[in-house]
């Protein structure tokens, strides 16, 4: 590896231009960009974020890109912050970026999500990534962060690599991190966070999007509503522990416990329905889906949510 760091920023929603701007600030990152709707306004003004935690920064990427094709090189990382639709088709896209010491770094929402990159890259390392940050695109490359800001990182294990080149791409992306100083933990099991979170995800995301309610509305929706979403949750630990991700069931009370104490909010999702977005779906709730079929699990709830969701999903595509 050169002595800069050649990496490239693949999806600039709200998540990926917050991580674009965390890793834009150690000096040997060059930065590159995919961007889709916001390609104009970031092609022409840099990326703008303000920040609650880190102030107000313009980042200007050393390359703007409609597709990583268009780079004309590989890159030592491609993080991969893109809502995580149609997952199978990224690894194509994404293959003229990637070379054999290239790490990819997955943030996303959702369970599974490494799958479709392992298949395509067996012998590239695989970071997978569980972030908490609350961000939103006030208008194209305009982003604005509140103080909610952390991230789980661990590697998506790979028997044929060697473990200790593995160790030191992960402790090497944990380094640029570090000196963007932002908030993370390096984890030795991180499905165990991505299964967490897609407790979280399951309930809130779904059921917000169905509704249009906010969460809070939701649970004084009626007297079945808690223990309708505490069901959903332990379906979906079910299906982690039967995964062998060491869940416990105290989860939920946590999980709820959390909710109850934030204002009342809606979510990604519903925002997605809301303007006629398609919807990460698949990997929230289609995924602890199949994996119950294959382990023989019931999971009556999560499965109606699913089967609906795919419906909204399916309008929100055709409109």
């Amino acid at each position: 590896m050169s002595d800069h760091v050649d990496i490239l920023l693949y999806g600039l929603g709200a998540i990926g231009s917050f991580y674009a701007f965390i890793l834009s600030i150690p000096p040997q990152v060059q930065l590159s960009v995919v961007c889709r709707s916001n390609y104009e306004a970031v092609k022409a003004r840099g990326l703008q974020i303000t920040s609650e935690n880190h102030g107000q920064h313009t980042i200007t990427p050393v390359q703007v890109l409609r597709d990583p094709s268009e780079a004309g090189k590989t890159f030592d990382y491609i993080v991969c912050a893109h809502k995580a639709i149609d997952q199978d088709a990224v690894p194509k896209r994404l293959a003229p970026a990637v070379g054999p010491n290239t790490t990819l770094v997955i943030i996303q929402n959702g369970v599974g999500n490494e799958d479709p990159f392992r298949a395509s890259f067996p012998n590239n390392t695989i970071l997978s990534c569980v972030t908490w940050v609350g961000a939103t695109q006030a208008s194209p490359g305009v982003i604005k962060h509140t103080k909610s800001e952390d991230m789980q990182i661990g590697l998506f294990p790979n028997t044929s690599l060697d473990s200790s080149r593995e160790q030191q791409r992960l402790q090497a992306f944990a380094r640029l991190l570090t000196e963007g100083k932002t908030v993370f933990q390096v984890v030795p099991n991180v499905q165990i966070q991505r299964w967490e979170k897609v407790v979280w995800n399951a309930a809130w995301n779904s059921l917000t999007s169905m509704t249009l309610l906010s969460t809070h509305d939701w649970l004084n929706s009626s007297e079945d509503a808690t223990p309708m979403t505490r069901q959903l949750m332990r379906e979906v630990i079910d299906v982690a522990r039967a995964c062998h991700v060491p869940l416990e069931y105290d989860l939920i009370d946590r999980l709820n416990a959390k909710i109850l104490a934030m204002p009342p909010i809606g979510s990604s999702m519903r925002t997605d329905v809301e303007n006629g977005r398609p919807l990460e779906v698949d990997v929230i709730l289609g995924t602890p889906v199949r994996r119950a079929k294959e382990k023989g699990i019931q999971v009556p709830v999560l499965q109606t949510l699913y089967t609906v969701m795919r419906g909204i999903d399916m309008r929100m595509r055709n409109q």
